[in-house]
């Protein structure tokens, strides 16, 4: 889901962790290095990486700047290949047909049939292209805190480890009680408190 869209979902994250100094140099390092990398003719059934917001299909942060103000906008991209699964079935059976018939036997075995299921995943792998999923994002380094435009739990999740893994830095999602958390000094035993509270029903 885009930044511009006419009805968007955001999550929001506070950011621990201390960047390395020069910190925007260290962001657009980290940026470089975990850009996406294209898998279309690979066998690869999925890719994870970042990715411009002005051009996310070339992933240049050379020549594009993710620096407005105080603020860094850029993308997630996750690429995955999906195979219907009656192609797979079609080309395990030809395959296994022509195996049968070189060998002269009647039956494969267990480990012959994942092989050449393996291999024809494989080969058809090669041969479709990656379906392009970008999600963007507003980071406030100055001040802690990161908006990601999707609730997609599985899409929050990578950005999560994604994050981590190139800044060196944890991302705490916000919600009522980390917020609670985050703003108020709670002594540990109004932290147990806080943590035992369970939602009330307006509703009759």
């Amino acid at each position: 889901m885009g930044l511009l869209s006419s009805s968007v979902s955001i999550i929001r994250y506070k950011v621990e962790g201390n960047l390395k100094p020069p910190v925007l140099e260290t962001i657009a390092n980290s940026l470089k290095e975990y850009a996406i990398i294209e898998i279309d003719g690979d066998s690869s059934e999925r890719t994870v990486g970042w990715t411009s917001y002005d051009d996310p299909f070339n992933p240049d942060f050379e020549r594009s700047s993710f620096v407005i103000g105080n603020y860094l906008v850029f993308s997630l991209r996750i690429d995955k290949k999906a195979i219907a699964s009656k192609i797979i079935k079609k080309h395990y059976s030809l395959e296994a047909a022509k195996r049968l018939a070189e060998s002269g036997r009647q039956y494969l075995s267990r480990n012959e049939k994942k092989m050449i299921k393996d291999k024809v995943i494989s080969i058809l792998n090669l041969r479709i292209p990656a379906t392009p999923n970008i999600y963007d994002l507003i980071w406030n380094y100055e001040e802690s805190y990161l908006w990601f435009f999707s609730n997609l739990k599985s899409a929050n999740e990578e950005l999560e480890t994604l994050f981590s893994k190139s800044f060196k830095c944890s991302l705490i999602r916000i919600f009522p009680y980390t917020l609670a958390d985050l703003m108020m000094n709670f002594s540990d035993t109004e932290r147990d408190i806080l943590s035992n509270l369970s939602p009330a029903d307006f509703t009759e």
